[in-house]
């Protein structure tokens, strides 16, 4: 298999808060990854330092083999990236805004179209983001993170404010994605986890606490279900 992702002992320090202590891990294209933990754990600040919108403080990314430091366009050109939030242009249409993001990656209206239909947005292409609902506004910040088609998807809360119906498009079409690329999805939502994803790298308090699928993570720690598993593995004896 094809390494997409190789993270090498990556630190985030806020002023005196460590917020990302010395991860490593690798990821393989055809690997969907949830990078699950509590509210605060680091999850979004390791999926913007690999995106490369946030700098580490210490250790080094590399995306295809190519350290991302070294070669920041190649390695956006090669991440799709969905951040918590979608920072959108309220006041451009769907087809506006995918048009603009198109043009900063040097992409065609080809990749535009494609982006709306497999998003399934067709029907609000042509109106202004700030009257779409929370749901509609994920979608379209989904749609921006596939334009360049990249071999890395990074997902951050992909599924947050999607109805049900919406909610199950976009985790089969991550499903599908998925034979083909690298994604990595940082979620706290357990179902999501065990169903859509291959592998889950639980982060507790900036540093990894297991690494593998929802059965191995289960049993290393002797609990009954990944819910369990969770609580134990991220709760400290003065917290429980």
């Amino acid at each position: 298999m094809a390494e997409n992702v190789k993270v090498c002992n990556l630190v985030k320090n806020y002023d005196n808060i460590r917020a990302v202590d010395d991860i490593s891990f690798t990821a393989e294209k055809g690997e969907i990854i949830a990078l699950l933990g509590p509210n605060g754990a680091g999850k979004s600040t390791l999926m913007n330092m690999i995106s490369g919108y946030l700098a580490p403080s210490s250790g080094e990314i590399f995306v295809l083999g190519r350290n991302i430091r070294e070669f920041p366009l190649e390695g956006k050109k090669n991440i799709g990236f969905l951040p918590e939030g979608s920072p959108l242009y309220p006041d451009l249409t769907v087809r506006e805004f995918l048009n603009y993001m198109a043009g900063l990656r040097l992409l065609g209206r080809e990749a535009v179209e494609n982006a709306i239909k497999t998003a399934k947005i067709e029907n609000v292409a042509g109106q202004k983001i700030e009257t779409l609902s929370k749901g509609y506004q994920r979608r379209v910040g989904f749609a921006q993170s596939i334009l360049s088609d990249p071999p890395v998807l990074l997902l951050d809360e992909p599924t947050d404010g999607l109805d049900p119906n919406q909610k199950r498009h976009i985790r089969h079409l991550i499903a599908r994605m998925g034979k083909n690329k690298t994604i990595i999805i940082s979620t706290h939502l357990l179902d999501e986890a065990e169903t859509v994803c291959n592998r889950i790298i639980l982060i507790n308090k900036g540093r990894i606490a297991a690494d593998g699928t929802a059965k191995d993570i289960v049993k290393q720690a002797g609990a009954e279900n990944l819910e369990k598993a969770f609580y134990q593995l991220t709760t400290t004896e003065d917290e429980a």
